[in-house]
């Protein structure tokens, strides 16, 4: 199962509908204050970060992964505007796993779901 803490509309529906062409198994995770409490709760194979998502704060989440035995191992993606070098490295220094431009993510997303 797929975690994802994407509250951007356009990116939710890329997803949505790569993961059910490939029959993936995803959950969406819109609510600022229960990012984290789902990941403790559903133990997914991956969490998905929308990094340049303020409202979902991705940095507190992943530091707060990182922190927790029972969640470090988690892997993590993360994608975020190419030019926004400040978010990139804040979120290799939270311990965001991959860090990917917007474009890369898209272009990589179906093998992104399928190796979950």
């Amino acid at each position: 199962m797929i975690l994802c803490a994407i509250d951007d509309l356009m990116f939710s529906v890329k997803v949505k509908t790569t993961a059910k062409a490939l029959q993936a198994e995803v959950y969406f995770e819109r609510t600022p204050g229960q990012v984290l409490a789902s990941i403790r709760d559903r133990l997914p194979s991956l969490v998905i970060f929308d990094l340049n998502s303020a409202r979902l704060d991705p940095m507190t989440v992943v530091a707060a992964m990182q922190a927790d035995e029972a969640l470090r191992h988690i892997r993590t993606i993360g994608y975020v505007s190419h030019v926004d070098g400040a978010t990139i490295a804040a979120a290799r220094q939270a311990g965001v796993g991959q860090v990917l431009a917007r474009s890369a993510f898209v272009e990589r997303l179906g093998e992104i779901l399928t190796s979950a």
